[in-house]
């Protein structure tokens, strides 16, 4: 985004090694969005991509297996001189990421440190090969310079709290936290970008932003997807540590946040943690009135059956990984003391979609009581991220005719013209890496308190090993999730 950008154009980096090149993240994400920052003319000339992996393939093969895998997943129609100008940045590099010789070799293919500024490392491999490859960076002396050489780390940030400080250690021996880039693509999205915008630029809005006027907030993130053949992942992971503990508390902290003194990369995150470390602690014997988890049963999506969680190929046996979790929060400040904020993402739900949906507190005097309008519904701030990426405001209008009745009219601030076109999230954050931009990149101190805010759930939920409810694939998740609510009235907010 580029929210503060201070980066100078003398230092960008010259190599872009991508670690785990032929895996899925590689594949359906970094790819097609380097690809698309090529045919947006935001690739320096000199920058060269190498693509490290264990696949016994020269330059040649990995360019045909790009061909390949980029057909489907490119937007718009195929450019081709800008795709042979993209093939031509990469070379492959094969090698084993356990094997510091074939980071020395990695290194001898590197430009000087006199002929390059720096070099990104990213890390699109499974968190458990962390560990071998910061110490065979290092190892070699590709941490050097340090402050410069950039290191990418997909989530999630550990397993639980001891887990991600040891990781967090690990990385500050070999690194400085100025080269340490902790992504979470959500944060890319043009909607919570813009929510930053539509909240401090408009006086409008930000004065109605607190405990006075908001009743409750929700943050969904749900999929219709199952699994995914991520088995292997995934079962041991689940919903709380797969999305909530980041994605979704991500979400919550820029709903959440006090203005920045200023739009730079620390005192916007400065904010941020002041959210988390808001969050009032759950005590243990609070955990069961506080979340909830549940597993899809088998059930029907979009007409078609869909196979239970325990029917998927390589979980386990009777297992009670949770694939939805829904929990309530309370932020005890001056803005948000008593408003209750409900988080909740799931597999196999009804439909794929992240909304942010905002409901404001009841007119106080009820002026309609005495006419065939009873009651007034409130009013609802809807901030769509996907599928749609919109704002909406719902608000009442007086139906016309001779009886007093309204309905209910959205006024949606949609930022996209028609002409126009959103930026993938991962588009928006690989060119924050490449010219240095960390806004909306996370700092340790934003881990490790997002994992102090669950880990109560997390270790009630590791002694309950015994049963798990489910709910049907195509549903909206458990019934149990609806008590959360604080009030009678307060119901899930499934559809803008």
């Amino acid at each position: 985004m580029n929210l503060a950008h201070n980066a100078s154009l003398d230092n960008l980096p010259c190599s872009f090694v991508i670690f785990g090149a032929t895996g899925n993240l590689a594949s359906n994400k970094l790819l097609p969005a380097l690809y698309h920052l090529e045919a947006a003319a935001r690739l320096a000339e000199s920058l060269t991509i190498i693509a490290f992996s264990r696949r016994d393939w020269t330059t040649e093969n990995w360019r045909e297996y790009m061909r390949e895998v980029l057909k489907d997943k490119i937007k718009g129609s195929l450019d081709t001189p800008v795709f042979e100008r993209f093939l031509a940045r990469f070379a492959y590099h094969k090698g084993d990421l356990n094997d510091v010789e074939s980071f020395r070799a990695l290194a001898d293919r590197l430009p000087p440190e006199s002929a390059c500024s720096s070099t990104v490392f990213y890390l699109a491999i499974k968190p458990a090969e962390f560990s071998a490859v910061i110490q065979n960076l290092e190892a070699v002396g590709l941490n050097k310079p340090r402050g410069m050489n950039r290191v990418v780390i997909e989530k999630p940030f550990g397993e639980d709290l001891e887990s991600a400080q040891m990781l967090n250690r690990l990385l500050h021996q070999h690194f400085d936290e100025e080269q340490v880039y902790r992504i979470d693509h959500f944060l890319g999205k043009e909607t919570v970008q813009n929510l930053l915008v539509f909240r401090f630029a408009n006086t409008l809005i930000e004065p109605l932003w607190n405990r006075n006027f908001i009743d409750h907030v929700q943050i969904t993130v749900a999929e219709s997807i199952g699994i995914e053949q991520r088995a292997d992942y995934y079962d041991h992971a689940g919903a709380l540590r797969d999305m909530l503990q980041n994605h979704l508390m991500q979400l919550l902290t820029v709903v959440a946040m006090e203005p920045p003194p200023a739009l730079e990369a620390d005192a916007l995150r400065d904010e941020k943690v002041k959210v988390l470390r808001s969050i009032r602690p759950i005590a243990k014997r609070a955990v069961h009135a506080h979340a909830v988890r549940a597993q899809y049963a088998r059930g029907n999506i979009d007409g078609q059956p869909a196979m239970g969680y325990q029917q998927e190929a390589g979980v386990e046996s009777n297992s009670i990984t949770e694939t939805f979790v829904a929990a309530k929060f309370y932020i005890d400040n001056w803005r948000w003391r008593g408003v209750p904020f409900y988080l909740r993402t799931g597999k196999r739900l009804a439909k794929q979609t992240s909304m942010i949906a905002i409901r404001f507190r009841h007119p106080p005097q009820q002026l309609f009581r005495e006419t065939p309008l009873e009651s007034v519904a409130p009013n609802w701030v809807l901030l769509s991220i996907q599928p749609e990426e919109s704002m909406r405001m719902e608000i009442h209008v007086k139906q016309p005719g001779l009886d007093m009745d309204t309905r209910v009219m959205q006024m949606n601030a949609s930022f996209l013209k028609t002409d126009e076109q959103t930026l993938d999230a991962y588009e928006t954050l690989l060119l924050d890496v490449i010219e240095g931009d960390r806004s909306l990149f996370i700092r340790f101190d934003e881990v490790e308190w997002a994992w102090r805010v669950v880990d109560p759930i997390l270790q009630n939920w590791t002694v309950e090993r015994e049963f798990i409810p489910t709910y049907s694939a195509g549903s909206w998740g458990p019934a149990e999730a609806n008590r959360l609510f604080d009030s009678d009235d307060q119901t899930w907010r499934n559809e803008l």
